[in-house]
């Protein structure tokens, strides 16, 4: 195959990947740094060259078909060689130091934390201390390399980049709702109990969201941790709005009303302008980006 042939098939399929993975031409843009137009002639050509789909078009984005489907493994498999290929023919220095990542509990402990071995196998050299709690960290006063947080930074020494949306529902363990009445509109939510965040404790006003599935919800369990609400709900104790990513993982807990009441969430990744430039602190925010745009639980809405 010509050289120039082989260099625009791999280009169109880097560009299916990308669309696959995210679900939309805008949000694969900004993951190759060029426009929408350039992301949808690329797929245009693909498909004009395979005679098939690949993906299926809609106000809500883009999905595979089962061509596409198909396709997706053989264009990651590509993707896997010519990034060994890559960082053969690229000589740098290895990765090291200590990188510091301040994360909110449910983030930090439900998605960060079981991928840090990959992280550390990628850069041997390299040490992750992971602060996982409920709280804010302070990037000035470097109480943190790394920041995800739910909000946009207010500083105005902070380089920052929006990580991604994420879906929360109503959740309740199985044994809850069959021993209670059943919940059948929003306006049934005052007849139950629900765990929630003590108000007055809350770190960031995005938490404080009961008032907006219900009227007149009041939580008899109260914690300023989530995994803490997680597991009350787990033993029963009640209603709980809990994040997607964390509470899909969880087989004794059901969402309530999932396509009735749901809310979406931001996160942020937040490195002070000092560090933007760091090696290992780029590394570890390359990394965190990536997992989360190849999450699955971050690309679309999970009603069970």
């Amino acid at each position: 195959m010509p050289r120039r042939k082989a260099a625009h098939h791999w280009d169109d399929l880097r560009h299916f990947l990308a669309v696959a993975r995210l679900g939309t031409l805008s949000g694969a843009a900004e993951v190759l740094d060029t426009d929408h137009t350039t992301v949808a002639r690329h797929i245009q050509r693909l498909e004009d060259r395979l005679a098939v789909k690949v993906f299926f078009r809609s106000n809500l984005g883009y999905a595979l078909t089962a061509v596409g489907e198909r396709l997706q493994p053989i264009a990651e498999a590509m993707e896997a060689s010519f990034l060994a290929a890559a960082a053969m023919q690229t000589e740098k220095p290895a990765i090291s130091g200590t990188v510091r990542i301040g994360t909110p509990d449910g983030f930090g402990t439900f998605f960060l934390a079981p991928r840090i071995q990959k992280l550390a196998a990628l850069h041997p050299n390299l040490e992750v201390e992971l602060l996982a709690t409920a709280r804010l960290f302070s990037l000035s006063k470097r109480e943190a390399d790394i920041v995800i947080s739910l909000t946009s930074p207010d500083h105005a020494r902070v380089v920052s980049r929006r990580l991604t949306d994420y879906q929360l529902l109503v959740y309740a363990a199985q044994n809850y709702l069959a021993a209670h009445p059943p919940i059948t509109s929003a306006a049934d939510f005052q007849q139950h109990d629900f765990i929630g965040y003590i108000e007055d404790m809350l770190f960031t006003p995005e938490l404080n969201y009961l008032s907006l599935i219900g009227d007149k919800i009041n939580p008899r369990i109260r914690s300023t941790n989530l995994i803490t609400q997680m597991h009350a709900a787990l033993a029963g104790g009640g209603l709980c709005v809990l994040p997607v990513f964390i509470a899909a993982g969880q087989p004794g807990l059901a969402p309530v009303l999932p396509e009735a009441v749901s809310l979406t969430r931001s996160f942020f990744m937040h490195i002070h302008e000092d560090n933007r430039k760091a090696a290992h602190v780029r590394a570890v925010a390359a990394f965190i980006a990536a997992e989360v745009e190849s999450s699955y639980f971050f690309e679309k809405k999970f009603f069970y």
